[in-house]
């Protein structure tokens, strides 16, 4: 089955996601999709069965959302803690997961008819080479898509994203690219694997199960959570909609506490800046006091210099270019040439993954 159905809304469909549309719409959805094997045991069939079932779901899905103009959607699709269950479950989750992004790249003319851009989230490092392959011709294949976004949440957990992220940002001072005091909670995001996408609005989860399961715990914090009883192979267009109206009901005090948050940040940020700026005009002036416009312009001077270090730390361009080599190389599946090993150049790879989504959003 394809990634993207074709066929439209039916009538009384179109009718409520016009309604649906007057009000505000989320741009970014996160789902958890749970309750496959639920479903395989309720209609008696094996696991595997329910697996693809859920996957088909979310093709249908992708095309409900881009109806409702939701132009960016993350799904969880594999938790590094699935790898705790039976290997013949594994194995063949994994090559569902292989079988899928293989069929992705044979229907490259649809997803570009419909400009998705495929992004995949997660330790890839942990999963079988060869579906490390494919997943990497898969990104190649639609990173210049920019109409609408899916992330695939694999071999992922909210602590392993966020660990990751710190470990970069300690190898980042470790190596002089950054200062301890340029460390914080907006560095901390744009370490992220999620890091050049805008934070859910809402995140819907089936099954009935009312928790996050290890899944976006960072970026979720002023999202709107949606806890659908319905088992994700019977989700269906009514139950989008009603999860829409929820956010929609709730749309005005998240917006309010996400510019709090934002609000808070910033003069979170200034505050260090003045901190660190004082330290410094302490240190060079002796004690000798310092006047309001000398704090002002070595203040100016210290965000702008700040501003610099994060911005080489986070895009480095020789880096970008071993990531984009290394890659290209799994799609031709062949050895990179004179470029360094992806591990020996960054700490993590999250920072790989990061880096190379970080270029083609900026080519975009």
């Amino acid at each position: 089955m394809s990634w993207i159905r074709e066929g439209d809304l039916n009538l009384i469909e179109r009718i409520s996601a016009n309604i649906l549309k007057a009000g505000p719409i989320p741009k970014h959805v996160a789902f958890i999709m749970d309750g496959n094997r639920r479903y395989a045991r309720k209609r008696q069939v094996e696991r595997q069965e329910g697996h693809s079932q859920g996957f088909e779901k979310l093709a249908e899905t992708l095309r409900w959302c881009l109806r409702l103009d939701i132009r960016e959607v993350t799904v969880y699709a594999f938790s590094i803690e699935n790898f705790k269950r039976s290997k013949d479950e594994v194995d063949g989750l994994m090559e569902l997961a292989k079988q899928k992004f293989t069929r992705l790249l044979e229907e490259q003319e649809n997803l570009e008819k419909h400009g998705v851009c495929i992004r995949v989230l997660g330790d890839l490092t942990l999963l079988p080479l060869d579906l490390q392959e494919v997943i990497a011709k898969a990104v190649l294949a639609t990173k210049t898509h920019n109409k609408c976004f899916l992330n695939v949440c694999f071999a992922y957990t909210s602590r392993h994203e966020i660990a990751s992220a710190v470990r970069e940002m300690a190898w980042g001072v470790e190596q002089g690219l950054i200062r301890p005091s340029d460390v914080s909670e907006a560095l901390l995001s744009q370490c992220l694997y999620t890091s050049n996408s805008p934070n859910p609005d809402m995140l819907i989860r089936t099954s009935g199960e009312v928790r996050l399961s290890d899944f976006l715990l960072w970026q979720t914090s002023y999202s709107c959570l949606v806890f659908q009883s319905v088992l994700w192979p019977e989700y269906s267009f009514w139950n989008l909609c009603e999860a829409i109206l929820q956010y929609q009901l709730s749309h005005r005090s998240l917006q309010k506490a996400r510019e709090q948050h934002r609000e808070s940040q910033a003069l979170q940020q200034l505050e260090a800046d003045r901190s660190c700026v004082a330290e410094l005009l302490q240190h060079r002036s002796n004690g000798t006091p310092v006047d309001a416009q000398s704090r002002q312009e070595a203040l100016h001077s210290y965000t702008a210099s700040r501003e610099e270090r994060v911005r080489h730390f986070l895009v480095p361009g020789p880096l970008t270019r071993t990531l984009h080599g290394y890659l290209l190389a799994k799609e031709n599946n062949t050895p990179s040439g004179d470029d360094v090993p992806l591990q020996a150049v960054f700490p993590t790879i999250t920072a790989a993954l990061r880096v190379y989504h970080a270029q083609e959003h900026m080519i975009r």
